[in-house]
């Protein structure tokens, strides 16, 4: 994946939901035996919104609109099973989500306001990406590894990651889920 390229005062960040241990383990080691570049720079994830360049000076409200998006939403329960692919548009393999969908596309729009406003280069599609830009081979081979992959968790936070210098998607703040639990 290409990322944009932040300048002197911006940063890189990204708001995920962070798949837990055991699953994480599974799927990370899947997507680092797969080859993919990305594999070794980010722990496994979906994707709420990122990556997306900011003013440093801006990460205060960033954070604090946050903090207030995860005040209005309660925890929620994601099950992740089976496989799926962006090809021929984009060549990457991902875990589905059979539940939680709809929290995290509530999420997405959420915080997709304010200091985290900006277009999007695909229509959102929560999924936790575990092959990306290797061979067609290999998406089809990890495809098939983890087609039968089942796992539930339940999601308390979202997490803002930061792209540091060296590439590495690190995490620097986790914001709990403090609001009424449930879709209205």
């Amino acid at each position: 994946m290409t990322l944009p390229a932040p300048g002197p005062d911006e940063v890189l960040v990204g708001v995920v939901v962070t798949v837990p241990v055991p699953h994480a383990g599974v799927l990370a080691a899947a997507r680092l035996a797969s080859g993919d570049p990305e594999a070794a720079t980010i722990a496994p994830h979906v994707t709420l919104v990122g990556p997306a360049v900011v003013a440093r000076d801006a990460l205060p409200e960033v954070d604090a609109h946050l903090e207030a998006v995860a005040a209005t939403h309660g925890p929620f329960v994601v099950h992740l099973r089976g496989t799926g692919t962006f090809r021929p548009v984009s060549p990457v393999v991902f875990v589905a989500l059979a539940r939680g969908i709809a929290d995290c596309e509530q999420l997405d729009l959420a915080i997709r306001r304010g200091p985290l406003d900006g277009p999007l280069r695909f229509p959102y599609h929560p999924h936790v990406t575990v092959a990306q830009d290797v061979d067609d081979d290999v998406l089809d081979a990890v495809e098939k590894q983890l087609a039968d992959f089942d796992g539930t968790f339940v999601v308390t936070a979202i997490d803002r990651y930061v792209n540091d210098e060296d590439g590495m998607w690190r995490p620097v703040r986790s914001f709990p889920l403090t609001g009424r639990a449930g879709r209205p």
